[in-house]
């Protein structure tokens, strides 16, 4: 691809990076569903180990008091589905990406899971790009406002749901993966959790550990409902 088109031109605004080599990036947004020879899966690969490092680096600069346990906590919910699909629609990625028949049809340019690897695929790019300053520049700008609206370090919901079944002698929960739907470059996992005599509770996602996290949210926010249970 030797040129950008207009529209991606414009995305690179968002981004705040000019391309030298536009293949690169459009590499980042092609979905595997397109059927190009070289899709975004790769990238993916490398720009979820360059932002691990560079969102580390900030925190570790933010924060030069925090323990690692802390810093730990804040990484997760800095890097995890959730907060790179919110970055994604941020720079409107969805709109950008090079997706096949299928895909367009199932509403594949909203879908999370690929919004969250368009988003690792599309650091992926910068680095390669521009190298570590340029990803680092695309970081700091969305991350950083993302890490300051949290005062204290976040826990995730199965942490939460671990430290408050073992607090009341119910043992640690338990997760079982019910079924897995979907092809092979974007299955969906459905996973159940247990907590004592309480009713089980299920959550989906593009991984197991997505899938678990979100079991987990859907039996804290059952608890929340049971009167005093998160009180006892």
């Amino acid at each position: 691809m030797a040129n950008l088109t207009a529209a991606q031109e414009e995305f690179c605004k968002k981004v705040g990076h000019r391309f030298r080599q536009p293949a690169v990036l459009h590499e980042a947004l092609t979905h595997p569903s397109s059927m190009h020879a070289r899709n975004n899966q790769r990238l993916e690969f490398l720009g979820d180990a360059v932002l691990g490092v560079l969102v580390a680096e900030m925190l570790f600069d933010m924060y030069p008091t925090e323990s690692e346990g802390h810093l730990a906590k804040r990484l997760a919910g800095l890097i995890c589905g959730v907060t790179l699909a919110e970055v994604a629609r941020s720079i409107g990625l969805g709109e950008q990406l090079i997706i096949g028949t299928s895909e367009v049809q199932s509403l594949g340019r909203e879908n999370p899971s690929n919004l969250e690897d368009a988003c690792e695929a599309l650091i992926g790019a910068l680095y390669r790009d521009g190298g570590f300053e340029a990803a680092r520049r695309f970081v700091r700008l969305h991350w950083h406002p993302l890490a300051l609206a949290v005062d204290a370090p976040p826990k995730d919901a199965k942490t939460a749901l671990q430290e408050w079944s073992q607090a009341r002698g119910h043992g640690l929960p338990e997760y079982d993966v019910l079924d897995t739907k979907g092809p092979a470059h974007a299955p969906v996992f459905t996973v159940q959790v247990k907590v004592g005599n309480f009713a089980p509770q299920q959550g989906c996602g593009a991984a197991k550990r997505v899938a678990e996290q979100a079991a987990a949210s859907a039996m804290l926010e059952a608890l929340s409902e049971l009167k005093g249970a998160l009180d006892e």
